[in-house]
């Protein structure tokens, strides 16, 4: 009976609970410069905890298309400044639909932002807030986010 649980666990399950991690975009949107500079976060929908604007990718547009399509639905920036490779990223576990949560690598650009619209397609669904990088630190629950933040 051992043997056939152990070779269950081998051939199936194990790989299964160690499946790779999926990969999302995200956009570290910020204005201003020094000790002005202040960076956006939203509220996820689920949880209505303080994230970055953040998701999977999308058929036709690369990894920064995708970080500044996010930034667009989930908090209403403009922008056309992005940078051209990822200024870092996190890891965190996504709640599937059921309870089931998988691994998720988020690839983060810093995008300047231009303009932040009240009109925007996620609007009536999250809040936003502009704050400084220590207190976007705190607020997110993401060890790997928190420094980046600190970096900046």
């Amino acid at each position: 009976m051992k043997n056939t649980l152990n070779a269950v666990w081998e051939s199936f399950l194990g790989p299964m609970m160690q499946r790779p991690k999926r990969l999302q975009m995200a956009a570290l949107c910020h204005r201003g410069e020094g000790a002005d500079r202040e960076f956006l976060l939203v509220t996820s929908r689920d949880t209505a905890r303080w994230i970055i604007p953040k998701g999977w990718p999308i058929r036709g547009l690369n990894s920064r298309e995708t970080a500044l399509r996010e930034a667009w639905e989930e908090a209403g920036v403009k922008s056309r400044k992005i940078t051209d490779r990822p200024v870092g990223s996190y890891t965190y576990q996504k709640r599937q639909t059921g309870g089931m949560e998988v691994p998720v690598e988020t690839q983060v650009y810093s995008v300047a932002v231009d303009e932040v619209l009240a009109e925007f397609p996620e609007a009536h669904e999250r809040k936003r807030k502009w704050v400084d990088a220590e207190t976007a630190a705190e607020l997110v629950n993401e060890t790997e986010l928190k420094a980046i933040f600190r970096n900046q």
